[in-house]
């Protein structure tokens, strides 16, 4: 029988190669971004890619120079962000343990959000009732919470479809 995968190990299959494309080496900066920045500047700024020095022949084998890290910034907060890009730059250097970004260039432009506010969704209390009975047998407090979360999400959307 085949192990369950964590999510982050399919996610990571499927767009790895486009955070490649931008010169990142995984996915977990935009994931690691609000905690290296602070919530505050993370929601208004986001990072695009990381440029990386050409290298030289002779450098082969040689240490990586620094990387340039392109962050899009919301207009309001590109002073705040240029005031503090030597202490985004030491906090993004300890997150990977090496000194993988030596500098800053900022781009502005509006930051995708990935969270939306939605009206919450009204369920019929019928409907509500029959998931609380499904998930009223298991035990993991933590598993049944998430459970019932994911059980009114699909009657939500089941009854918006309508």
């Amino acid at each position: 029988m085949a192990r369950a995968k964590p999510l982050a190990e399919l996610i990571e299959a499927c767009i790895g190669p486009a955070f490649a494309a931008q010169g990142f080496a995984s996915t977990d900066i935009l994931a690691a971004w609000p905690e290296i920045v602070g919530e505050r500047l993370g929601r208004a700024c986001q990072p695009v890619k990381l440029e990386w020095p050409r290298r030289k022949r002779t450098d082969a084998d040689g240490p990586t120079e620094s990387g340039t890290l392109v962050v899009r910034v919301e207009g309001a907060f590109a002073l705040e962000l240029q005031h503090l890009a030597p202490v985004v730059i030491q906090r993004i250097n300890a997150h990977y343990g090496w000194a993988c970004v030596g500098r800053i260039v900022m781009k502005q432009g509006r930051v995708h959000s990935g969270h939306r506010r939605l009206s919450p969704a009204v369920i019929d209390p019928a409907r509500r009732g029959e998931v609380a009975l499904a998930v009223s047998r298991i035990e993991e407090d933590g598993l049944r919470d998430a459970l019932d979360r994911l059980g009114i999400a699909v009657v939500a959307s089941v009854a918006g479809r309508r």
